[in-house]
């Protein structure tokens, strides 16, 4: 079921006038392993940016990098920088940087699964002028998820994946972020409830003016959301441009929406060898 439009309360932050410009990193794993090869893009304010590739592209490395959770998996940046406006996010702290407005929400949906769905929202109010608007923040995150009301006093261990999705995009939000990053949100869900939780994202980027910077594989719901979208491949960005652009072109279409250059849906069979023909890979 697609999901209505939602009119949240009055948001009194200000919305995001800062710019995240990733700058020519590299990350190496252990001191050993390169998994980012000095990419760079930007995200400006407002702004819907995707990232698309297959696994092991480096995707999530990339918003572990922005959000300072690579130093706790043993990497390192040995290269560049990541300005948001003029501040290097790559000197702070993890913590610093969600002070900063800047909030990665984790692949897999990670939740303290003991607390009530209404207790794992304040956790995420604390990072926000101390969890002092509280009553307000959880209201505007229930206009948004209405299901999560309902499920407030529920233990999260107990919820669905998309139950479990909303919450942590929920929980996310109450940190009043300017800069919110989703890693792979449709991993797991029915096609319905990914249209719904795109449908949630959109409305969240609209009304609060929230940047956001996201991770997918589902590369049909990612450009119909993405403002401007970039491909990576073994750790560099390959192709970028516009998202309109992006779902026309002929190389997306094959390797990522799985369809011919009629348009319509190919087989296994016709795409298993398509590392052979990618264009950027030659």
């Amino acid at each position: 079921m697609q999901a209505e439009a939602v009119k949240a309360p009055e948001v009194r932050a200000a919305s995001s006038s800062l710019t995240l410009q990733v700058n020519n990193i590299e990350v190496i794993y252990n001191s050993v392993i390169l998994v980012l090869r000095g990419i760079s893009f930007t995200v400006e304010p407002g702004q819907v940016v995707s990232l698309l590739g297959p696994n092991g592209a480096g995707k999530s490395t990339t918003l572990k990098a922005i959000s300072g959770l690579l130093k706790a998996e043993v990497g390192e940046i040995t290269r560049g920088n990541i300005m948001w406006g003029n501040e290097r996010l790559d000197l702070l702290s993890g913590e610093d940087i969600v002070r900063r407005g800047v909030v990665q929400v984790i692949e897999g949906r990670p939740l303290f699964r003991h607390l009530t769905v209404e207790e794992n929202l304040r956790v995420g109010s604390m990072t926000y002028r101390g969890g002092r608007e509280f009553s307000y923040d959880l209201e505007r995150v229930y206009a948004y998820f209405p299901r999560l009301k309902d499920l407030s006093k529920r233990i999260s261990g107990y919820l669905s994946g998309g139950e479990g999705q909303m919450l942590v995009i929920g929980r996310a939000l109450m940190a009043h972020p300017k800069l919110i990053m989703l890693d792979e949100p449709s991993l797991g869900l029915a096609p319905m409830l990914v249209e719904e939780i795109f449908d949630i994202v959109r409305n969240i980027n609209r009304q609060e003016g929230t940047s956001v910077l996201l991770v997918e594989q589902n590369a049909h719901a990612a450009l119909n959301l993405a403002d401007y979208g970039y491909v990576m491949e073994n750790g560099r960005i390959v192709l970028d441009g516009p998202a309109e652009q992006l779902r026309e072109n002929a190389d997306i279409k094959e390797f990522y929406l799985g369809l011919n250059q009629m348009g319509e849906r190919k087989s296994y069979k016709d795409v298993k060898h398509y590392k052979r023909r990618k264009r950027w890979l030659g």
